[in-house]
């Protein structure tokens, strides 16, 4: 069976081509939606795509949409207590659509729940009804991991949670990110890193930050506005299991990152990714720290399903 692409939408699946919304949707206008990026690896081995911590991502979708009042329904024609999707609903829309599309290598899953409401001039969420719909493409490298990467420290800052709910994945906060990664790559670097509102470290545009320093792993706290990243707690985890240390979360300047000795991204598009130089100030010697290397080949084991201690993150599917 060949590769091809096909979509879910409104309750079921269609060839991607015909998965399609009105230029009035009201998400379309406001950003009234939440998304969630999630990693499908190929593993030539088994002959078996390796989806990582699926469940995870799509507990982070529901979080995202009762803030937003997003409920999309089973059925979309029921507009009143609609019967609506749970977790194990869209891990089975996700697995289902993967077999149909065939792909034999690495993929995104880009799922997204969002206000479909055919109406502007409405700032009123719970009036307005709700989709789903879900695409999967093939999917290579976001960011060359292979080096460190140089970064510029943003002029735009991480909104507050107060402003709008950052720990989730919400479409119209992501122009933030859009921004400052624009801003960066327009400059000449490869990535940016956001301070908040108090300026203080928050995350990358894409991803989360790690700090490495006199033996100690430091990240942003959650306080500090960053995403709770699914990668970000996997780093975590496996940095106190694999090499016995425990990530300290706490608030970092601005200034201790030129002076850390190891920095590193987290991120499902990113994976672990080193960087080696910020606002043109080397990061230790510049290139991909010792500490990162370890957690880097670790964690390409764990995700691609080859480390069997693992395997409760992992949903392996078969495609044939």
């Amino acid at each position: 069976m060949g590769s091809q692409p096909w979509a879910f939408l409104s309750g079921k699946q269609v060839p991607l081509e015909d998965a399609k919304v009105g230029i009035m949707t009201h998400a379309l206008h406001y950003g009234t939606a939440v998304f969630e990026g999630i990693r499908g690896n190929w593993n030539d081995d088994s002959n078996k795509m390796i989806i990582f911590r699926l469940r995870e991502h799509y507990e982070r979708l529901i979080r995202g949409c009762n803030i937003l009042k997003i409920f999309p329904p089973k059925n979309p024609q029921t507009r009143e207590n609609p019967d609506t999707f749970s977790v194990d609903d869209y891990i089975e829309i996700t697995i289902n659509l993967l077999k149909k599309c065939g792909y034999l290598q690495d993929v995104y899953i880009r799922p997204l729940a969002f206000k479909s409401e055919e109406l502007v001039a409405n700032l009123k969420l719970h009036e307005l009804s709700s989709n789903f719909s879900l695409i999967i493409i093939p999917f290579g490298g976001y960011i060359d991991n292979e080096r460190a990467i140089n970064c510029q420290t943003s002029s735009w800052r991480r909104p507050n949670d107060s402003m709008m709910p950052t720990g989730v994945k919400l479409s119209g906060l992501y122009t933030n990110s859009i921004l400052a990664k624009t801003e960066a790559i327009l400059g000449g670097y490869d990535e940016a890193i956001l301070l908040n509102d108090e300026g203080t470290v928050s995350e990358g545009s894409g991803e989360n930050l790690f700090m490495i320093s006199g033996g100690e792993i430091i990240t942003p706290a959650e306080t500090d506005n960053c995403l709770l990243g699914i990668t970000r707690d996997s780093v975590i985890q496996i940095a106190r299991r694999e090499l016995g240390m425990e990530v300290i979360k706490r608030k970092i300047q601005r200034s201790e990152l030129y002076l850390a000795d190891e920095i590193f991204l987290t991120g499902t598009a990113a994976h672990i990714t080193s960087v080696g130089n910020l606002d043109n100030r080397r990061i230790g010697d510049g290139n991909k720290g010792e500490i990162t290397e370890k957690l880097q080949r670790i964690y390409f084991d764990v995700v691609t399903g080859k480390r069997e201690d693992y395997l409760d993150w992992c949903t392996t599917v078969e495609m044939n």
